[in-house]
Order: structure tokens, then C-alpha cells, then sequence
């Protein structure tokens, strides 16, 4: 399994992840020549050498003859990439990355993700340094991709057109929500929001005691020259040997056995709701063999408060068992696909090598209810549609796949 691992020795943003790409060995001519399929007009990238810390790093500059200074919404940067020839793929990653951003911003700001004007990352120098970064994970083949946790400077200030912000800044924090970070002491922004949805967006997490074999790597460089640190991304490229997804989760379990069971389901609609991966019930004789119900949690670390919340609020325990557990998963994201029926999120898990979609049940659920269509007929309709797609992504793709290989 190809991976790649940010190693975010001094944060992340996008010009240091396009660097750190072409410094692992991405020609610039290769990344330039593909980025022209955006239809955005002129604009040249600029690599040099740089030594940050006695490293020898790559940094790039997007060079913008007249810069755009349009304030782009959401849809007009799907707009551009409707326009281009870039691969499906590319498109998708890149959606994800602006849809992560758009919606950070749309609760800062108290709106709606599609009312949301980017101001800094709308700007062409942005909207490169995501596609570039979607067309690098093509071109060197990415299936998967991990970090470190991210570094956070703090104490700094940065200006931008809303005027002065702490560092870090404010979508940079809420981009990052439930995703592993450091606060440092660094007083500069070591990683933008733009970094931080790439991650965000693309990311499957953390490594643990996964072992990858080391093919290729990279140094991406900051603009600054930073006293407390190397300014530094580095990108690690290489083969997973494992071919499942690990990470921790926590497990929350009580015994009840004097509650109403009219209750329980009210319960564990609560539980799924607040972001729990799991609830569940099991039948158990307790001591002095009284019946009763096992209640079971499974939610990331982050969610422990709010589930022991929960569970104390709407059940008659007192008393609860909390593990910290390893959990070990097929790799999976979800994307949406437009269907004959509608929009629907579809789920897609790789599977010894192979993705194998399915849509999503409480998707066709919702859509046989609104249509007044048959549940079933609903599932085989959205069936057909992930299958046609797949063979109309794997036309378009072909030639592309063809040109890399030489």
C-alpha cells in the first residue's frame, strides 16, 4: 500500500507541501504542465533551494502576473474544476479540501458553508497549492495518507483582510477539531488553514507501529527562517505493510438492570448523534441472577466527556468502565455521487487492493421516503448508478494513467 506521511517538524501549508512533493522527486515542468488543465489563467512556479537548520528543502512560489483578487464562493471554485480536464480523482481530493474550508469558515463567521467567500485561500497562489497537492498524491500513485501530530504555533499574530488574528488562527483550530495537534510556544503560524484541510480532508490519521519501507523523501520549506525550529514539512513516501487502517478509540460500558427498557432506544439515538461510533445492547444475568442489559460505547478519545455525560443523563447506572482500545479497520471515505434518484452519500472501502462502494443506508432511506419509492427499488436504482460510474471514472482515467506511465 502506497503511502505518504506528513511530518510536520514545523507545521504545514500548502506552498510547503507542493515543496516537499517536487523535493521527493516530483519534476516542477511535470507539476506545472498538469496544473495547466485548471483554467485559471497565467501563472509560473518558481522552485529554489533553501537550507533550513543545515537541511537542504525545496520552496516554491506561485508567480501571478496580475494577481486575482476575486473573493470566490465555494461553487465558483467547483466551477473551475468542472471546467478542467484534471482527473476525477484530483477533483475529488480537491472538493474535500475546500469543502473542509468552507465549512470551518461558515461557523466562524456564523453562515453557510456555500455563502462563505475565501478571501486569502480564493486566491490563485491557494487554489494552486491545493490542486498541485491533489495532483502530487495522483502522480505518486498516494493510497493513503498519514501525519504526525500537528504543530501549532502560539502567542504570534497574523494579519489577513479581516485584520489582526491570534495564532493559531481561528478556522486553523476549528479546521483541526478532534485531530490530533501540539501547541508549541512558537510565536508564528506554523501551520495555515490550508495545511491543516489538507490533512483534515485527505488524512486517514495518525500512525502508531505501523512499519513503512522509505522510497522517497521530502523537504518543504516556510517562507520564514524560524529560531525555535526547522520550518520545515517533510513528506515521507513510501509501503505501508499493513493493510488495514489502526488507530485508538476509547470503549465506555455499564450493567443496567433497573431501568424501563421503553428507554433504551432514546438512548442510543442520543449516543450515535453526539458522534459515537457504536452503541449497543446485550442481554446478561447479573449477580443474583437478575437480567438485565449491557450498555456499550465505542467513540475517539475527544467524545469521552460527552458520552459519560450522556449516558449518566439518560440512564439509571452509576457507575461506568472506560478502556482505551486499539481498533484495526478496512481503509474507507465517502464521497457523493449523483444518482438517477438524487444526490447520495456513498461509502468506499478499499479492500485488498480494491474499492467496493455501497451507498449509505439511511441515505436510501431518506430517499424512498421523500419519492415515495420503494426502499428496495431505491438501493437497486443507487446500485446500478455506483456501477456505471465506476466504469465511466475507469474510461476517463485510462488514458491519464497511460500518459504517467510514460
Amino acid at each position: 500500500m502506497k503511502v505518504a506521511y506528513f511530518d510536520t517538524v514545523g507545521g504545514i501549508a500548502g506552498d510547503m507541501t507542493l515543496s516537499a512533493f517536487v523535493s521527493a522527486g516530483l519534476a516542477l515542468d511535470e507539476l506545472t504542465e498538469e496544473l495547466r488543465h485548471l483554467p485559471l489563467g497565467g501563472f509560473e512556479l518558481v522552485g529554489s533551494h533553501v537550507t533550513r537548520n543545515g537541511i537542504d528543502a525545496v520552496h516554491i512560489d506561485v508567480i501571478v502576473p496580475e494577481q486575482q483578487h476575486a473573493h470566490r464562493h465555494l461553487q465558483d471554485i467547483f466551477s473551475l474544476l468542472d471546467r478542467s480536464t484534471l482527473s476525477p480523482r484530483i477533483q475529488e481530493r480537491t472538493r474535500s479540501i475546500f469543502t473542509i474550508l468552507a465549512e470551518a469558515e461558515s461557523k466562524i463567521h456564523n453562515t453557510t458553508p456555500e455563502k462563505v467567500r475565501f478571501h486569502e485561500v480564493g486566491a490563485v497562489d491557494s487554489i494552486i497549492d491545493i490542486v498541485g497537492t491533489a495532483i502530487c498524491l495522483e502522480k505518486f500513485e498516494i493510497q493513503r495518507i498519514y501525519s504526525s501530530p500537528v504543530r501549532l504555533g502560539s502567542g504570534g499574530f497574523v494579519t489577513i483582510e479581516h485584520g489582526k488574528l491570534p495564532t493559531p488562527t481561528p478556522a486553523t483550530l476549528e479546521i483541526l477539531r478532534d485531530y490530533p495537534t501540539i501547541l508549541t510556544s512558537v510565536p508564528h503560524e506554523l501551520t495555515t488553514p490550508t495545511g491543516a484541510a489538507i490533512l483534515k480532508a485527505l488524512s486517514s490519521g495518525v500512525l502508531d507501529e505501523e512499519v513503512i519501507t522509505t522510497r522517497n523523501i521530502g523537504y518543504g520549506a516556510g517562507t520564514k527562517e524560524i529560531a525555535e525550529l526547522p520550518n520545515l514539512l517533510r513528506v515521507i513516501i513510501g509501503e505501508l505493510e499493513a493493510d488495514t487502517e489502526q488507530d485508538q478509540v476509547v470503549l465506555v460500558e455499564t450493567n443496567i438492570d433497573d431501568m424501563n427498557p421503553q428507554l433504551y432506544p432514546y438512548v442510543i439515538e442520543k449516543l450515535l448523534a453526539s458522534g459515537a461510533y457504536d452503541a449497543y445492547l446485550v442481554p446478561i444475568i447479573m449477580k443474583k441472577g437478575r437480567p438485565g442489559m449491557l450498555l456499550s460505547v465505542l467513540a475517539d478519545r475527544p467524545k469521552l466527556n460527552t458520552i459519560v455525560e450522556i449516558i449518566y443523563n439518560q440512564t439509571s447506572t452509576i457507575g461506568l468502565r472506560v478502556q482505551y482500545i486499539g481498533r484495526k479497520k478496512l481503509p474507507r471515505r465517502h464521497v457523493e455521487l449523483q444518482t438517477s434518484v438524487g444526490q447520495v452519500k456513498v461509502k468506499i472501502v478499499l479492500r485488498n487492493g480494491r474499492e467496493t462502494a455501497a451507498p449509505e443506508f439511511e441515505e436510501c432511506k431518506r430517499i424512498a421516503e421523500e419519492r415515495g419509492i420503494p426502499l428496495l427499488d431505491v438501493m437497486r436504482t443507487i446500485e446500478k448508478d455506483i456501477t456505471a460510474s465506476a466504469l465511466r471514472t475507469n474510461e476517463r482515467s485510462g488514458p491519464h494513467n497511460k500518459d504517467h506511465a510514460r
